[in-house]
Order: C-alpha cells, then sequence, then structure tokens
C-alpha cells in the first residue's frame, strides 16, 4: 500500500487461530462501503497455535492485511499498542480478535469522528455470555476507578474505540510501560462520544483473561490513575494512630485508678491488628514502588520476532522519557 489508508483496523490475537479469518471476513463486509481505503493490522501476541500462519496468509492473499509477531508474549496492552505504534491510517480502530466487539459497530465509529469527535469508545450495554461475577466484578471495578481517579474514565467501556490523527499521535507519545489503554486514551483528552452496543458472547475459543489476570489488570487501572490507596494507608496510618495513643491514655487512667487486667487477649487482638495494617500499607506501597522500579529500567514495551510486510525492525519506536 503506497498511499496512507483512511482507517486501520488493530487486531490483538492470542491464541485466535479459529477467530483469524471469520474477523477479516465481517470487517470487509461492515467497512466496504464505509471507508476509501482500509488497512487491516494482527498483532499476534506470542500465539502457540497456527493463527500467525493464517495471518500470514491473509497478508499474502490481500495487500490490505498486515502481521507483526512478538517475540513473546508481551501481553494484550503492549500488543494494542505495538498496534497503533506501526498502524499506518489516519484513524485507528482497536478491537480484540474473539469477535465479541461487533465489527459492525466500527461504521457509526466511522460517521461519529467524520462528525468531528477525535475518540468514539464503545459502551456496552449487555454483555452476552458473562458470569454473575464478571458482570458485577467488572461493573463495581468501572465506578469505583471512575470515583477515586480525576480522569473522566467512562464506565462499561472495554478497549473498543476509534482514534483520530491527533488522538493516534497523542498516544503514541504516553511513555509509560503499565498500561492502562482505556484510561490512557480518557487522559489526552479531546473531544470524545460513546457508541452504544450489545457485546456479544464467544463464539469460539475461550477467554484469554482468567481471575488472575483480571485482578492483575484492575490492579494496573487503580494505580496508573489514582492516588488513593496511597492517601488511604497515610488516613488509616492517621486513624490507627489516634486510637493508639487513646487507648493508652485509657490505661493509663485505669491504671492510675487501681483498675488492671490480665489483658493477654486484648494485647494480642492490638498487636495483630496493628501488624496487619502495617502489613498491609507495607504491600499498597510496594505496588507502586514496583511500577518504578519497571519504569526506570526502560526497556522496550514490547519485542518484534516477524512482521509480513518486510520490515526487519525488532525494537518498537523510542517513545519519550518522562
Amino acid at each position: 500500500m503506497t498511499e496512507q489508508p483512511e482507517l486501520s483496523v488493530v487486531i490483538p490475537v492470542f491464541n485466535e487461530e479459529i477467530n483469524i479469518v471469520p474477523m477479516y471476513d465481517r470487517l470487509l463486509s461492515a467497512l466496504s462501503d464505509t471507508v476509501s481505503s482500509l488497512e487491516i493490522l494482527y498483532v499476534d501476541d506470542g500465539s502457540a497455535d497456527t493463527s500467525w500462519e493464517k495471518i500470514s496468509e491473509l497478508a499474502t492473499r490481500d495487500e490490505r492485511v498486515r502481521g507483526v509477531r512478538f517475540a513473546r508474549n508481551f501481553g494484550h496492552q503492549a500488543a494494542l499498542t505495538a498496534g497503533v505504534d506501526v498502524a499506518r491510517g489516519r484513524a485507528v480502530v482497536i478491537i480484540d480478535g474473539d469477535m465479541q466487539d461487533p465489527p459492525e459497530v466500527i461504521p457509526e465509529m466511522v460517521d461519529r469522528w467524520r462528525e468531528g469527535f477525535e475518540v468514539v469508545y464503545g459502551q456496552r450495554e449487555s454483555r452476552e455470555g458473562e458470569t454473575w461475577f464478571k458482570l458485577a466484578t467488572a461493573s463495581a471495578f468501572y465506578r469505583i476507578l471512575r470515583g477515586i481517579t480525576n480522569v473522566d474514565i467512562p464506565v462499561d467501556t472495554g478497549d473498543f474505540r476509534l482514534m483520530g490523527p491527533r488522538a493516534v499521535a497523542a498516544f503514541r507519545a504516553l511513555p509509560e510501560r503499565n498500561r492502562f489503554i482505556r484510561g490512557l486514551v480518557s487522559w489526552i483528552g479531546f473531544p470524545q462520544i460513546a457508541v452504544k452496543y450489545q457485546r456479544q458472547a464467544r463464539q469460539a475459543g475461550g477467554t484469554k483473561f482468567p481471575v488472575r489476570k483480571m485482578a492483575r489488570f484492575a490492579l494496573d487501572g487503580i494505580t496508573s490513575f489514582s492516588f488513593f490507596p496511597l492517601r488511604l494507608a497515610t488516613w488509616t496510618g492517621f486513624g490507627v494512630s489516634i486510637f493508639a495513643f487513646l487507648y493508652i491514655v485509657v490505661v493509663l487512667i485505669l491504671k492510675a485508678t487501681g483498675v488492671s487486667w490480665l489483658g493477654y487477649t486484648s494485647l494480642m487482638a492490638s498487636i495483630l491488628f496493628l501488624g496487619g495494617v502495617q502489613l498491609l500499607m507495607i504491600g499498597i506501597m510496594g505496588e507502586y514502588l514496583a511500577r518504578i522500579f519497571d519504569e526506570v529500567k526502560r526497556r522496550p514495551l514490547y519485542l518484534v520476532g516477524d512482521r509480513t510486510d518486510g520490515d526487519e525492525s525488532v525494537i518498537p519506536p523510542v517513545r519519550p522519557v518522562a
């Protein structure tokens, strides 16, 4: 492709061999009459199945398809970042490769972009095929995050979104490694609008986000955009200190008036309580410290192992030092 496409669609995949071609077919069907020129960019996050072979085959058949394969599994957010880094389109859509977010919503996103909105994000009205636990925890997470940050992060919104050229340029300049992309895109500002849709049930394959990864992702979101846990540690420490001081005053007064008791149970309860609070607060500070340690190493966010366009670059574009 010699000229810049109007739209790039970035699709991160990890062991999604069964969904590669169906996603391609649905994108062409949805966008053939919507955009003047199109790029479909698959980012293979170190898949162990035949995902890369299928991507390479599509790229051979259709010049609108490009593929990037990581040297190993670097994670979903790194794959999305890589896709935005190497996308050539004026506007960029990011959408997961499992087809739970329907490509048929993209034309409406393009219409909103042409009206002047720089970011158009998909907002889920319903989520088919999800367990009550995932629905409840996701709903609670988005609302807690919105309440403890000073960034207006929309609720019930994933990474499915369109970014215009100014938003893409701003996103590419963001340097952090522990990435929470839906928060980063909200942070950059510009006119943004929601497009509501029904998230579909996964048709094939299994989820790539078990509870452990969901918890890690939620922690990244909170620590990337809020100091509330640190402030909570300060407030808790202050409150416990006041309680301890008042308890000492009461003990001294009782001692002075001749009232005493063995106190083993109350003593052990106080020690265990204070010890638990201290360990919890140290853990919170440790989470932030670990992220600082990760950032100052300045390792690349990802490494490219292979590309379908013949480019042999391995290291991603250098982001500015924060």
